[in-house]
């Protein structure tokens, strides 16, 4: 039993670990990732109970939005992609680049569950984090639940709490432990593809040098919507 479980952590978490080649993914995927994490952040809004207020939209230095999968049984796995934008010194949004999502957690783990999740950075250090490849939310930045819409006579209280500022929703059936905020990581190969060139996330982030192409746009306008 016991090397039957050490055999299985080494897989989980060799699995939570591993990293897709997305040199060779399509560019049509990975236009598909961009279009779910649009579709995400719309859906949070979409209703009182789950959307971003204005107060908090309004001080956002940089946006992160995943997609996660989280399923296990004796150890959990969560992998998954996202999107990060930043805004820059002029007001605008910058490009949404790709990242990588993933954990892995001990204990029981029954079920499967989709995890969405938006985090509204607050200071321009934290998106910088992922230059060195990776960083965990709520360990490397802290993180704390965001206030909602819903919730406007706490807004003034919460504003200013932390660097980030978690929105989390799920999907399906999950009993288990509970899981360690996520891991998230730079993904170059798959940004080479959406966007066609050979820069990397800073230049993407925090340069003019890329035009947006039109599949990225509807994001990037409703981003600026919501911060101008």
């Amino acid at each position: 039993m016991k090397k039957l479980l050490t055999f299985s952590l080494i897989a989980i978490l060799g699995a939570a670990s591993a990293r897709a080649d997305d040199s060779r993914t399509s560019r049509t995927e990975l236009v598909g990732r961009v279009d779910t994490c649009e579709t995400i952040l719309r859906q949070f809004m979409a209703t009182q109970k789950t959307a971003i207020p204005p107060s908090v939209w309004s001080q956002a230095r940089g946006l992160m939005i995943l997609s996660q999968f989280k399923a296990g049984f004796i150890f959990g796995v969560k992998g998954g992609f996202g999107v990060l934008m930043v805004k820059k010194p002029g007001g605008h949004w910058s490009l949404p680049v790709l990242i990588d999502a993933s954990e892995a957690s001990l204990g029981l783990q029954l079920g499967a569950k989709d995890v969405d999740s938006v985090f509204i950075l607050n200071d321009d250090a934290t998106p910088r984090l992922l230059f060195t490849n990776r960083f965990n939310i709520g360990v490397d930045a802290k993180a704390v639940a965001g206030p909602l819409s819903a919730e406007t006579e706490n807004e003034s209280t919460k504003t200013f709490v932390a660097p980030v500022f978690a929105y989390s929703r799920s999907v399906g059936l999950y009993a288990g432990a509970t899981v360690k905020a996520g891991r998230v990581e730079r993904n170059d190969p798959a940004n080479f593809t959406l966007y066609n060139t050979s820069y990397t996330m800073p230049e993407l982030l925090y340069s003019e040098w890329v035009t947006p192409p039109t599949e990225v746009q509807p994001l990037m306008a409703y981003v600026q919507q919501l911060s101008p």
